[in-house]
């Protein structure tokens, strides 16, 4: 199936691994140019760079400055898609009074103040243009409030909000805004030395895949999301093929949440 995606000129943020750096090979091997925004530019992002459509750009989008500095770099040629992906969690196994200011601020700033401020640097190139999408990678979070991580859950739902409102605005202008809210995906977030289920397996004397394995299990399909299947379902609305699809979330948990 043809995207219509190739000579688009997409911008993906959290670009260097797991689900952003999916979403860049994806959109890459559909014949867009990618510009990478990431706080650390790794081999695998590096190696991408070598075929030519993607071009890395290291960039803190936890800064004020950051979101605008990696959307200028698009440069006179325009700009198509925007996938807003950075993001980061991490568990709070003290429990909510243990989570200080400093964290919900750094956890709002990444997972929502980022997104929100590439969206404003990049929508005047999408308005110029007449057309584009965002497409913003989201939280099963969002609908699914977590005293684990209280914080990330409160960023993603913020997030979804803000999503759904903005594409009501922008969307007579020919810009789709929609939202990806994966549950536990295969990634370094989720099984890596610090990610979640290490952290939650030191606080409560368990073995991490042990807690990778009961997160799985809670899901229907009994597995985590992999980072592909993601970024499949992110470069399809990102494509023409969905070009009445706007203000839409699209949930990839395996059946984790079980209601309507």
């Amino acid at each position: 199936m043809d995207l219509h995606l190739a000579d688009k000129v997409a911008i993906v943020t959290g670009a260097s691994k797991g689900i952003g750096l999916a979403i860049t090979r994806a959109l890459a091997d559909e014949g867009a140019a990618v510009i990478a925004g990431a706080r650390s530019l790794t081999d695998e992002l590096s190696q991408l760079a070598d075929g030519g459509r993607v071009r890395p750009m290291q960039v803190d989008l936890a800064t004020p400055d950051g979101p605008a500095m990696l959307v200028d770099a698009v440069g006179a040629g325009g700009l198509d898609i925007l996938v807003n992906n950075v993001g980061a969690v991490r568990p709070r196994t003290g429990g909510f009074l243990s989570v200080t200011d400093d964290e919900w601020i750094s956890t709002l700033t990444i997972n929502f103040l980022a997104a929100v401020r590439t969206t404003r640097a990049a929508l005047p190139h999408l308005i110029e243009r007449g057309s584009g999408a965002v497409v913003t990678v989201n939280s099963v979070n969002a609908r699914l409030p977590d005293p684990l991580v209280i914080d990330y859950s409160a960023a993603k739902a913020a997030l979804a909000n803000f999503s759904k409102a903005l594409s009501k605005e922008v969307g007579p202008q020919g810009i789709r805004v929609n939202t990806v809210s994966p549950g536990p995906v295969s990634t370094a977030l989720w099984l890596g030395d610090d990610g979640v289920a290490a952290t939650v397996a030191e606080a409560h004397g368990m073995k991490p895949p042990a807690v990778a394995d009961r997160a799985a299990s809670e899901s229907v399909t009994g597995r985590f999301t992999r980072p592909d299947e993601v970024a499949d379902l992110v470069v399809w609305l990102a494509g023409d093929r969905a070009s009445n699809i706007t203000g839409a979330d699209f949930t990839i948990d395996g059946g984790l949440i079980n209601t309507l």
